[in-house]
């Protein structure tokens, strides 16, 4: 989304950014790598092809694909070297630790799969406990207050011991799109931009469903659905606390793929093996992927996607659950007889 793009890299560099926010923590970052993050934002002699594994290499694809994250962090790491020392940023990686150089099969990558959880871990230990503020940028689903199955997605989590403390802002999805005329818009009359407190409002009176499709998780045992949980069929007041709107739905623009990106062989055929690995809908070959970019820069229009029915990867995703339990399993016990 380049319209959200361009929105948060221009908050970042607002000088009053830094005197309110300590931390930046982002889902295209692999925890793997933070020391060598934290070298490269601190302005330290780090060659780009090592820190740029930061977001090539999680559990995310689309990570790796982003003009975003490649303008993100040198960014960052330019105002640290203008900033006073008090000021100084630092940006957190909060996907789990994969190494792909060790991820032979889909059950290797399941080990990695419990995200919410390191999310809400590098918060609590690197920011809530030591009183910093700072911005989260993920997807909506991990931000949401008492959402998610089972443990509950990040801000669920950590909320039960630091409760109150986030201030969670969504984006409309799919809401008013399609309109015959720009000037029907429920918006219409907004400015660009606009953050709309959700409590007492019309917009987060509304369900769920008004913004997005069902999600597709699992149970305890490994079942498989395609709808919203319970917790999560409520008003949108009770799990955003704000929106974001940017300009009419309708006319946002997509984030484009870098040429540096889509022509660096050796990165497009190894995300091709993590798709294929994980069973992913990719791809088959460099010349049909190289094909979908082409194709795909006629439309620069951010157009909802029309999903594939997902109950064709129900078998896969409850084989995921299924090696995930094993694997901690297995994990608890080599513990234990340590």
């Amino acid at each position: 989304m380049k319209d959200v793009d361009d929105f948060i890299l221009s908050l970042i560099r607002n000088p009053a950014f830094s005197d309110k926010v300590n931390d930046i923590e982002v889902e295209c970052g692999n925890s793997l790598y933070q020391p060598t993050l934290d070298r490269y934002i601190a302005g330290e002699d780090v060659p780009f092809a090592e820190v740029r594994k930061v977001w090539r290499n999680t559990t995310q694809p689309m990570c790796g694909t982003s003009g975003f994250f490649e303008e993100l962090f040198p960014l960052v790491r330019a105002i640290n070297q203008k900033a006073a020392p008090g000021k100084r940023l630092r940006v957190l990686a909060g996907d789990p630790p994969i190494d792909w150089d060790q991820v032979k099969s889909a059950q290797d990558i399941s080990k990695f799969a419990d995200r919410d959880a390191t999310i809400a871990s590098v918060m609590e230990n690197e920011v809530l406990s030591k009183h910093h503020r700072a911005l989260m940028l993920f997807g909506i689903f991990h931000l949401m207050h008492g959402a998610g199955v089972g443990a509950g997605n990040a801000v669920t989590i950590y909320e039960k011991d630091y409760p109150n403390v986030t201030f969670v802002i969504g984006d409309l999805g799919s809401f008013d799109t399609n309109l015959p005329a720009l000037s029907s818009s429920s918006f219409a009359g907004w400015p660009v931009p606009s953050i709309a407190p959700a409590k007492g409002t019309w917009l987060g009176a509304l369900g769920l469903s008004h913004f997005y499709p069902p999600t597709v998780w699992t149970d305890k045992d490994c079942n498989v659905y395609n709808e919203f949980p319970k917790n999560e069929q409520k008003p949108m007041a009770d799990l955003v606390d704000a929106f974001l709107y940017l300009g009419p739905q309708d006319l946002r623009l997509t984030e484009p793929m870098p040429a540096d990106i889509a022509l660096d062989v050796d990165y497009m055929t190894e995300l091709l093996r993590r798709e294929t690995l994980a069973g992913m809908p990719a791809a088959r070959t460099l010349k049909e992927f190289d094909h979908q970019i082409v194709s795909g820069a006629e439309s620069p229009v951010f157009v909802v996607p029309k999903l594939e029915d997902p109950k064709a990867f129900f078998p896969f995703i409850k084989q995921n659950c299924i090696d995930r339990k094993a694997a901690a399993v297995a994990s608890l016990n080599h513990r234990n007889s340590e």
